[in-house]
């Protein structure tokens, strides 16, 4: 790890002039003292912001929205009861993320810029990608492939990205609150993320010197039936091979309205409205959520050793959306 020059701001507005300057945001630490360390971040100046108090509260009673500030801890959320009883998918996206650990220290914000878990990203100069190093080719494009992503991917990179609070988030229609040096301004969730296309390198639509302060969840009747269903390896702190955030509101057995959205899958957090659209107006059972599973990868391009994933992201989807139909 190189030397690098470490200051506390004192308000965002000092945060966001040294983000114009350079500088990396310090909040939980776990992922950028990790790149650190993997000499993929080298930053020459770090701004803590861990004691900015006005970006630490969080509401989950609001009449028209849940807000939360972008370094609440992902623990302290999750175990909000509010949160549990009436959006139980994005409680669980967080519980079943990371260790217990990381959970603590993580904070809301950093987790949604959380960067691949790829280990050709991950593992240094002896392999070729183009998202740490534009230009120099993608060592996965000819290796192994288990953990790449079936959805948005393109033939300059095919990482997933690894989070799982934000498939929670992209299927409820978040927005974010962004401020930079040309002031605050409100970003639909679903457009923070970019696909690689080919310039993998700029994962976000966050402009230079722009944070994250806040994120705003919509109030809906949706969100009393939902369910975050992660498939992984191991089921202690591993990253998903599928994970399916869903919500229903039923009229008797009919589907009034759903949601979708897959992680573990694709090169962003990934909402499936063919899904969604398949399901409203149509009688609910499982053949119902199989059919919505398969329209939910639909488009899906296997490589050598990943086409196992998409029958499990299908099944994750379907299963996911039984727990929801019973859930309502």
């Amino acid at each position: 790890m190189q030397p690098f020059t470490y200051v506390r701001a004192s308000n965002v507005g000092d945060a966001v002039k040294a983000l114009s300057r350079g500088a990396k945001l310090l909040a939980g630490g776990t992922t950028l003292y990790d790149l650190m360390k993997l000499r993929i971040e080298r930053p020459e100046r770090i701004i803590d912001i861990n004691h900015l108090g006005e970006l630490k509260h969080f509401d989950t009673s609001g009449e028209r929205e849940l807000v939360f500030g972008a370094l609440a801890r992902m623990s302290e959320v999750a175990a909000d009861a509010g949160l549990v009883r009436d959006y139980p998918a994005i409680s669980e996206s967080l519980w079943r993320a990371a260790s217990q650990q990381l959970r603590n220290m993580a904070s809301l914000g950093g987790n949604l810029l959380q960067r691949t878990r790829c280990p050709y990203f991950r593992g240094g100069e002896p392999y070729a990608c183009n998202k740490r190093d534009p230009g120099s080719g993608c060592a996965a494009a000819e290796g192994l492939d288990r953990g790449q992503a079936l959805l948005g991917a393109s033939p300059s990179c095919s990482a997933v990205y690894p989070g799982d609070f934000a498939a929670a988030l992209v299927a409820f229609d978040a927005e974010i609150d962004v401020v930079g040096p040309g002031g605050e301004r409100v970003l639909p969730f679903e457009e923070l993320h970019r696909e690689p296309a080919d310039t993998p390198q700029k994962e976000t639509t966050l402009e230079p010197g722009e944070m994250i302060v806040r994120i705003r969840i919509p109030v809906t009747p949706l969100g009393r039936a939902s369910t975050f269903l992660k498939v992984r390896d191991r089921e202690s702190y591993a990253f998903a091979l599928a994970s399916a955030a869903v919500a229903l509101e039923m009229d008797g057995d009919v589907v009034r309205d759903a949601r979708v959205a897959v992680g573990g899958l694709a090169t962003r957090p990934w909402r499936a409205r063919a899904a969604e659209r398949l399901l409203i107006g149509r009688r609910f059972d499982e053949s119902a959520a199989r059919a919505a599973g398969e329209a939910a990868l639909d488009g899906a391009i296997p490589g050598r050793s990943n086409a196992f994933r998409i029958e499990l992201g299908i099944r994750t989807v379907t299963d996911a959306l039984m727990t929801a139909r019973q859930r309502a």
